[in-house]
């Protein structure tokens, strides 16, 4: 079997990270962070530094502003009508944000996997694997095409269970394989962060090891930030955990980081302490 290369390797030209002058699993801190719906202040005066090579677990109740942070981070927040940040992002120590930005630049670089699997109904496994290289490099060669696929798939832990199905719907797949098909898409550009929203929230617990085994693999060449309401979860696959928790005005805040094991035995907060035991939220 010839060696799964790199995509720098298959397409001849550096890749995000090394165009970026940055090693793969890219820095990425967040500076004062506030991001409105509005005249609706949704989060305030957010800090946060993940670490590369690390998974990085956000937990907090519903309504907190987990995923509105994580969407901020790539610039997805907004696509909301109306909606909009301020403060920085810095991804390698460049503000995502500054005015000349390029905000379809900066989604490749920062992948996100949404909670609900969401491969194109109208495209085959391998289509839906391909969908964001035919944009970026569309005059790939068929050859260069399958291997990025398969190197994609074998990735996201998915290739031995749909080689023979690859021109078969991406929606045909059973839920975790479809999430897995979401998660080889979105590697398939090789971003430098890759952004989890609740992956695994409409999974099965086999369908969710798989996930989470996936990412202790994944996380060597990505800065992996995880949004999860499961705090076993949360405990399993995660090196470093922030707690967020919306105040009264219900405006969201993050109440502390740590290390995991650190935020599940030992918290700082109160508030920490009650929401992992059960007691809050």
């Amino acid at each position: 079997m010839n060696p799964i290369r790199p995509l720098a390797e298959i397409v001849k030209r550096p890749s995000a990270a090394e165009a970026h002058g940055a090693a793969a699993g890219a820095s990425i801190a967040v500076k004062s962070l506030c991001a409105y719906y509005g005249a609706h202040l949704a989060l305030a005066d957010i800090d946060l530094e993940p670490p590369s090579g690390l998974i990085t677990a956000i937990i907090g109740p519903s309504g907190c502003g987990k995923s509105t942070m994580i969407r901020c981070m790539n610039r997805m927040h907004e696509v909301v009508k109306g909606a909009y940040a301020t403060g920085s992002v810095l991804l390698d120590g460049q503000d995502i944000y500054a005015p000349d930005a390029s905000a379809v630049g900066i989604r490749r670089r920062i992948g996100m996997v949404f909670q609900k699997p969401n491969p194109f109904p109208t495209r085959s496994v391998y289509e839906n694997v391909i969908v964001g290289l035919r944009l970026n490099l569309p005059r790939l060669s068929k050859a260069e095409y399958d291997e990025v696929v398969e190197r994609s798939l074998r990735a996201a832990a998915l290739w031995d269970e749909v080689k023979d199905k690859l021109h078969s719907s991406g929606t045909a797949l059973s839920g975790g394989q479809q999430q897995r098909l979401c998660i080889a898409r979105a590697i398939a550009i090789e971003p430098e962060v890759l952004l989890l929203d609740e992956p695994c929230s409409a999974l099965d617990p086999t369908a969710t090891l798989k996930i989470e085994e996936l990412l202790y693999t994944l996380k060597s060449r990505y800065t992996i930030i995880l949004v999860t309401h499961n705090m076993q979860q949360a405990a399993r696959a995660s090196d470093m955990t922030a707690f967020m928790l919306a105040d009264e005005s219900h405006v969201g805040r993050l109440i502390e980081f740590g290390k995991t094991a650190d935020i599940f035995i030992e918290p700082k907060d109160s508030r920490t302490e009650e929401y992992i035991s059960g007691r809050l939220g």
